[in-house]
């Protein structure tokens, strides 16, 4: 088998990985109630962009070949690169949504007794959700040989991070005052000590 070839079944694996992890938590939060929601159709924009990045365009490049001039040929430390970084990833996503239980959602809501999880891994970092994203676009970058398919993902997740983040830590702001400015001095974004 090529490292191209591995490259692309690694990156299937932790594609299906990642809907194994989130449909039992997806299931659960919509039982819980939500009491406010913001930005509904730009979260659907947003989210369907991070989809398209992640998911659809290497699918497409998968499923036709194109572009195919943008094709290369990995090598087997890529792929351990891509592999391990994407084993972070799901490990990140999956200790969020545990880490989170029911205040879990996919889209900018407050639900009915949301408090601020400062324990697991929201104690060194406010947003590892964001941060197993990026890692997961990392790793699409060192699994895929194609530079469409490869980048994609970098592109959409940084028009989703960096066009959410900052209505998102509003949003939290005006809910939880002055113990989620504590929260955001306490901690980083999504690198923990950095960012």
């Amino acid at each position: 088998m090529t490292a191209s070839h591995l490259g692309i079944y690694v990156w299937a694996i932790g594609v299906i990985a990642w809907f194994v992890i989130r449909y039992p938590y997806a299931r659960k939060a919509r039982r819980t109630a939500t009491v406010r929601s913001h930005g509904w159709s730009r979260e659907r924009i947003l989210l369907g962009v991070a989809t398209i990045g992640l998911f659809v365009v290497p699918v497409l490049w998968l499923a036709t070949g194109w572009p195919r001039g943008l094709n290369y040929d990995l090598n087997y430390a890529a792929v351990v690169v891509g592999a391990a970084l994407y084993g972070l990833s799901l490990w990140l996503f999956r200790r969020s949504h545990k880490d989170l239980g029911r205040q879990w959602s996919a889209s900018l809501e407050i639900r009915e007794s949301h408090q601020i999880v400062r324990a697991g891994v929201y104690r060194r970092i406010r947003h590892p959700m964001y941060a197993s994203f990026w890692l997961w676009a990392l790793a699409q970058a060192f699994l895929l040989p194609n530079a469409t398919a490869a980048l994609s993902g970098l592109v959409a997740i940084a028009i989703l991070f960096f066009t959410r983040i900052d209505f998102e830590e509003r949003m939290l702001t005006e809910a939880f005052g002055d113990d989620y400015r504590a929260y955001m001095r306490e901690t980083k974004r999504i690198i923990p000590g950095i960012y």
